[in-house]
């Protein structure tokens, strides 16, 4: 039998509230309150670097929201895997998923300290659905896999979602391989969700908040070209609009405030 309280201590002594943490500074850009003053320090300071990434938060969470809602809605996807959870937040995969279908399985994955401290937030399912987390990294597919097959049925139609999550893997090569395996695994009629900060000439002060954050926070992030980001979705039939800013992935008027263009990109794919 698993000692709770044992388990409990474990989680929070892997948690440094020392040192600024990309979740708890999402969480914070988000109006969340799990989140330290060291946090909201380097907060500050990034937005200070780029005022807009604020708007990166927003963008992508609505986008997520967008996602769902169509994946669930027009295309029937009764199961969801989302990688990268993040902190729970308002409209997370599971409940817009089922607003729109109630039955909907959704199996979250994170190996950050934080979220999994939070993560009984993320099991509240409708009776006729099912929820799980798994305290795994990305780059153990296998694993993944295998505890996500005790909740979804890796035999019907997955939604694989990997929101701001890949960013964390450097080497080009494995992040496109881990993206691979996942989609290998998962039969057709599958689809991806993918988001990514993008690097490009004319956001120049992306990259210096991002050098602000590699330097003084954790887990260090990668960004990528939009060209780059198209190809994790080599193989698959990527769906209109394709890769774009995520406020501008099929808008339904949620956007307002937001800028023309936020430098954290997104598309959905289908595995024929």
């Amino acid at each position: 039998m698993t000692d709770t309280n044992a388990a409990s201590s474990e989680t929070h002594r892997r948690i440094k509230t020392d040192q600024p943490h990309t979740a708890r500074i999402w969480n914070y850009w988000l109006g969340g309150k799990d989140n330290y003053e060291v946090d909201q320090a380097a907060g500050d300071q990034i937005r200070k670097l780029h005022p807009g990434i604020g708007d990166y938060a927003r963008a992508d969470r609505l986008f997520l929201g967008r996602a769902v809602r169509y994946l669930a809605g027009e295309c029937g996807i009764r199961q969801f895997l989302d990688i990268g959870t993040g902190l729970p937040t308002a409209d997370n995969t599971h409940e817009v998923a089922q607003r729109t279908a109630p039955e909907s399985r959704v199996v979250y994955v994170d190996n950050d300290p934080i979220v999994l401290a939070h993560a009984e937030a993320l099991l509240y399912s409708t009776p006729q659905g099912r929820t799980a987390y798994l305290d795994e990294d990305l780059r153990n597919v296998d694993a993944i896999l295998e505890q996500a097959s005790q909740t979804l049925d890796l035999g019907e139609p997955v939604a694989l979602m990997l929101l701001g999550v890949v960013i964390f893997i450097e080497d080009d090569e494995e992040a496109y391989g881990i993206v691979r395996r996942l989609m290998d695994a998962l039969p057709a009629g599958s689809h991806l969700v993918l988001s990514h900060t993008i690097t490009r000439p004319d956001m120049p002060d992306v990259d210096a908040a991002v050098a602000f954050w590699n330097e003084h926070g954790t887990p260090k992030l990668t960004q990528r070209t939009p060209a780059a980001v198209t190809r994790f979705f080599d193989g698959l039939e990527l769906l209109d609009p394709g890769v774009v800013s995520c406020n501008r992935w099929r808008p339904d008027g949620g956007e307002a405030g937001l800028p023309a263009e936020v430098a954290m990109f997104g598309g959905v794919g289908r595995k024929a």
